[in-house]
């Protein structure tokens, strides 16, 4: 009885060992498929130039345009930094308040935990920064008291429009301030500009996206079609889907990976072209300002969505006609 047990667990090794082999062996046949079809799908793109080229170029005009907006909405949010590290509250005292009391209020200002920094301007400050402005010193010095009150410039910690107000709110209920003033109008328009250029360029983006799978999955229909001999035999064979597919695939992913790096170079050759403009124009205004670029992480998304795109575009056109081709 015991013999018999052990007659019967000796193939099981064996099995195990077999079963081992039979999947390495597949595994191996599937790698060496799929790098002969990526080398063979570029080798036919190389062998029509001029056709590959084409359609590259115009994945590549799909994709510049929302990554050119992309890249001005990224300035504009980094102006809107800026701007936000800018925001403050301007705190008017009473008239009655002198400079010792007026010193006392900031102190309290900046105690609070909402305050990042304050700086006081006393009334004889803001007669001097008036009087500078305007260039009326004769004028305004024959004035026998001084009408301006002492200020206090408040910086938030948070910027947010809604938290600004309710902090305004609050200091104007202290003692000694006689009103606080906020301006936000220009920074919410900024705000609302931005979201409205976001949702712009999200619909562009997608429309652009569609029109990149039109034109790879029309480009790869064509490509179906001048091998449909070939696939009916394959099939005959016994060759499945997901075998006749996958060169088409590679072609699809090799026309969204050049049309991504055509895009990448068009949108470098604008910067370049755009910068001196743009520097001069910001200078003229006293400002400096740089045409932002894609970056390492910009481009390797460009041309990560550009490739899947292309796979994507090949995959639809390829699964809707393989449904079609029967052997014969």
């Amino acid at each position: 009885m015991s013999k018999a047990g052990e007659r019967q667990q000796v193939p099981r090794p064996r099995g195990a060992r077999q079963q081992s082999v039979e999947t390495q062996a597949q595994w191996q046949a599937w790698s060496r498929h799929h790098r002969a079809m990526c080398s063979d799908s570029l080798r036919r793109l190389v062998k029509q130039p001029v056709g590959s080229l084409l359609t590259m170029l115009a994945i590549a005009i799909a994709l510049v345009l929302p990554s050119a907006l992309w890249l001005t909405l990224d300035s504009a949010r980094l102006v809107s930094a800026e701007l936000d590290a800018s925001a403050t509250l301007t705190a008017y005292l009473e008239s009655r308040v002198d400079e010792g009391e007026a010193g006392r209020i900031q102190q309290a200002l900046e105690a609070q935990p909402d305050i990042a920094a304050t700086r006081l301007i006393t009334a004889s400050e803001g007669m001097e920064e008036f009087q500078q402005a305007l260039g009326l010193e004769d004028a305004l010095a024959r004035l026998d008291t001084n009408p301006l009150p002492a200020t206090v410039v408040i910086t938030p910690t948070d910027p947010l429009p809604e938290k600004m107000r309710a902090l305004a709110e609050r200091l104007g209920e202290m003692s000694g301030v006689e009103e606080v003033r906020l301006d936000l109008a220009w920074v919410e328009r900024l705000r609302q500009l931005t979201e409205v250029g976001r949702r712009v360029t999200f619909a562009l983006a997608v429309l652009f996206g569609l029109g990149v799978l039109l034109v790879v999955g029309n480009t790869i229909r064509l490509a179906v079609e001048n091998r449909r001999k070939e696939i009916e035999v394959v099939t005959l064979i016994g060759a499945t889907h997901a075998f006749v597919r996958r060169p088409f695939l590679y072609s699809g992913a090799w026309y969204g990976m050049g049309g991504g790096l055509i895009a990448l170079l068009l949108l470098t050759l604008g910067s370049d072209w755009l910068a001196t403009p743009v520097a001069a124009l910001a200078e003229s205004y006293g400002a400096h300002y740089t045409l932002p670029n894609l970056g390492l992480v910009g481009s390797t998304t460009l041309l990560s969505c550009s490739t899947i795109l292309g796979w994507l575009g090949a995959w639809i056109a390829v699964s809707r006609h393989l449904a079609g081709i029967k052997p014969r």
